[in-house]
């Protein structure tokens, strides 16, 4: 084999040695489609090689074009996140602006008062104005990290046309450089999503019932990862053994029970703790402590991996049982998986998963028993843990990643059909998928947000 790097020709003629090898294959490589092999012996006594290559590509043997790829990909899942923390900031920008007219029409009416109102409605205006005063600095805030998302925006277009360029003429000059702007902008990007999109959960909303199709028990999702254009739904019914997934167009064609597509997973899946995230469906195969990550556009499985001493086939399952005893979440940092083990003596254990790789990141032991919680779900880094999968549940207890510290609480929400089998968070719609009973529900969430002022500590 010769270390060579070949330009995109459909045929290229390389002199060498014929040594008497004259009509032979010399080497080939099927996976790429091309082979070298000699043909004839020219008057100088040397060897006329023939090489046959693909058109349509360049070698894809050349380390640099693989890495300029996979920067590329970086690149695009860092966009696909900015749009998404476009939409949320657009949101919270807009209900703090409602808040800010509120103020100053408030403010308007305590100035013009001048000794018309009584006492007590104007010790009412006070106080409504002393509770809304925070919100004056949260606005500002809001507005200089709206600005920095333009920023980091404008960063991203360039270093994607940047990175076309090369892989168009095909160097990979800068390579380190453009690879340092990568990561920087996947940190700043976090640092951001964590800033503005993030707060301690404090409500949960009546639920919105989106539909009632299948048995008792069931998973439906949409990717967290996707843009917003991308409104598919994905619905799995049942709680074991299953292998068929419906991908519906949008949540209108989900409502009316049309325009879908068949999966059909090669190993059957366990619970219903599954998530769609970055278009690859991850879920717990049956039978087995083992992830299995199955992308969707080829139909096939990127890799599956045991999930280090995780009980499994109902060993530590939730409150309601359904072998849900592994469940993989999303939230504003990443996937994460939920379990127990042996070793933990059946309290919570979560953890951190590369989604690449299903490699564990990081673990925590929360001490909270697993088989006493109805469903779980992450926000922002932190694990709410509900009480009970039947009517009168509340969001209980709340584990912190951040500092390894817990808390109980009290967070009621409505659990209109009586019996949940699946409980998930959303963060590019910042709401809760549910599983009730047969009926397919939303939940909007509000978390509170507390934004350090230049003079905290």
């Amino acid at each position: 084999m010769w270390p060579l790097t070949v330009p995109p020709l459909p045929l290229l003629l390389l002199p060498l040695l014929c040594s008497g090898l004259a009509g032979q294959t010399l080497f080939q490589s099927p996976e790429e489609g091309w082979q070298l092999y000699t043909s004839a012996q020219a008057p100088d006594g040397k060897c006329i090689c023939t090489a046959v290559i693909p058109a349509q590509s360049t070698c894809s043997r050349d380390g640099r074009s693989r890495e300029l790829r996979q920067l590329m990909e970086k690149v695009q899942n860092v966009s696909q996140s900015m749009e998404v923390l476009e939409l949320r900031t657009f949101r919270d920008l807009q209900y703090v602006r409602s808040m800010e007219t509120l103020m100053r029409s408030l403010d308007a009416r305590l100035r013009a008062a001048d000794g018309s109102l009584s006492a007590k409605s104007f010790q009412e205006l006070k106080d409504r104005m002393t509770e809304l005063l925070p919100l004056s600095s949260v606005l500002e805030q809001y507005k200089a990290d709206t600005r920095t998302i333009v920023r980091l925006r404008e960063e991203v277009r360039n270093l994607s046309g940047s990175l076309a360029a090369i892989q168009e003429e095909m160097g990979a000059y800068g390579y380190e450089d453009l690879q340092q702007r990568v990561m920087a902008l996947e940190a700043r990007l976090h640092a951001c999503a964590q800033k503005l999109g993030c707060g301690k959960l404090t409500g949960v909303s009546n639920p919105i019932t989106v539909r009632a199709m299948g048995s008792r028990f069931g998973s439906w999702m949409t990717d967290t990862m996707a843009p917003s254009a991308d409104s598919r739904v994905w619905y799995m019914d049942g709680y074991y053994k299953g292998r068929r997934v419906l991908e519906f167009r949008t949540l209108g064609d989900f409502i009316k029970g049309q325009n879908f597509i068949q999966h059909l997973l090669p190993q059957p899946w366990a619970g219903t703790g599954h998530v769609v995230y970055n278009g690859s469906l991850f879920y717990n195969k049956y039978q087995s402590n083992v992830v299995v990550k199955y992308h969707f556009r080829s139909r096939s499985v990127l890799v599956q991996r045991s999930l280090p001493g995780a009980g499994y086939n109902n060993t530590f399952p939730y409150s309601w049982g359904g072998f849900s005893d592994m469940d993989f979440m999303v939230d504003e940092s990443g996937l994460w998986a939920v379990y127990t083990t042996n070793q933990n003596a059946g309290n919570i254990v979560v953890s951190r998963l590369d989604p690449h790789t299903l490699e564990v990141m990081r673990s925590w032991d929360t001490g909270y028993p697993k088989r006493s919680a109805g469903e779980a779900f992450m926000i922002c880094g932190v694990l709410y843990v509900t009480n009970s999968h039947l009517a009168g549940a509340k969001v209980y207890f709340a584990y912190f990643t951040n500092t390894s510290s817990y808390e109980y609480t009290d967070v009621p929400f409505h659990n209109q059909y009586s019996h949940i089998s699946m409980l998930d968070y959303n963060p590019r719609e910042r709401a809760l998928y549910t599983w009730n009973n047969g009926h397919q529900v939303l939940y909007n969430v509000t978390l509170f947000h507390v934004i350090s002022t230049a003079g905290d500590p």
